[in-house]
């Protein structure tokens, strides 16, 4: 069987580049992932100079944390439309009249449990998954509920060399209606399948804004391997998604009202602990898509000096 975590010992991780934002400061929270940004308030009109910053700094640190962020449901949209286009993120997506339409309020407690403490990257199950999340907490429990998140190109890098020669070319099928989420269409189940089929991306990707290898398989939707033996796909994907079981690649954020996290989803896996129950959690979500990448380009084992030759564009 082949080898795939790393074994005890030192791990050399590629912690991000320590770089002088200009409009705010961060202070890294995890090793090669999660920085905590100071001196930005987010209900406000962002300028060129700060928004700039804010992308570079998510390149770098995948996820961006922020404190004492007072915002409502409008300002909240204004802010994550400067990212992309904005869903609600639903397979039955509700029609948004107004941008705060699209800013989903959900509660977890003793009667609605929570669902997300799996390891996931959000819609990967479409052609073209969910670009980046903000979460916003509103109401958290006095102890629990916190969210972690894996760095999938940090997981890739400490792969055997071996393996990750064999990983170029394959191919996985994301399914939305594999495990625990299934269950909340009940009847609709079919139908929805129907309208949303499995779709196909490669095992490890080339991260559309930096070109950096990406491991892109996770267990809430990814369903099998391509082309290998059903038991040897099974154990591989295992493997490979038992990655994000790393401390060393992980960061975990403890929410406070008015916390914040914005994270790239391509870049990341995450895992909303559902340590509280039957406590109350309420949170305020906005995910959007890419206003340019239409699909997910694999690694070819090539240099990703240059993330301009990977990008998926439009025309």
């Amino acid at each position: 069987m082949i080898r795939i975590r790393p074994a005890a010992g030192p791990r050399v991780i590629e912690r991000p580049e320590r770089r002088d934002y200009d409009r705010f400061r961060v202070r890294p929270v995890g090793s090669s992932l999660g920085a905590l940004v100071e001196g930005v308030d987010l209900a406000k009109p962002c300028d060129e100079a700060t928004f700039a910053g804010l992308v570079q700094a998510l390149r770098d640190w995948k996820v961006l944390f922020f404190r004492e962020q007072h915002l409502d449901a409008e300002q909240q949209a204004l802010f994550c439309d400067r990212w992309g286009r904005l869903s609600d993120d639903t397979l039955v997506p509700r029609t948004a009249e107004r941008l705060a339409d699209n800013v989903v309020v959900f509660t977890r407690d003793a009667v609605t449990p929570g669902l997300e403490n799996e390891w996931h990257s959000d819609g990967t199950f479409r052609p073209m998954p969910t670009m980046g999340t903000l979460l916003r907490a509103i109401e958290v429990p006095e102890v629990g509920g916190d969210t972690l998140f894996a760095d999938m190109a940090e997981a890739f890098a400490l792969l055997p060399d071996d393996l990750k020669r064999r990983l170029v070319g394959l191919m996985a099928i994301h399914d939305w209606s594999i495990g625990a989420y299934a269950g909340k269409y009940g009847d609709r189940l079919e139908a929805l399948r129907a309208a949303h089929p499995p779709v196909e991306h490669p095992v490890v990707i080339r991260h559309p804004a930096t070109g950096r290898p990406t491991l892109f398989v996770n267990r809430l939707f990814t369903r099998e391997l391509v082309g290998l033996p059903a038991q040897e796909g099974a154990e591989l994907l295992q493997g490979l998604c038992g990655m994000v079981d790393l401390p060393e690649v992980q960061v975990r954020w403890r929410w406070a009202p008015g916390s914040v996290a914005l994270w790239d989803n391509v870049a990341c896996n995450h895992y909303g602990a559902n340590d509280y129950h039957p406590a109350r959690r309420m949170m305020a979500r906005t995910t959007f898509f890419s206003r340019e990448y239409e699909y997910l380009l694999p690694w070819t084992g090539a240099d990703a000096s240059e993330p301009s030759a990977v990008l998926s564009a439009r025309g």
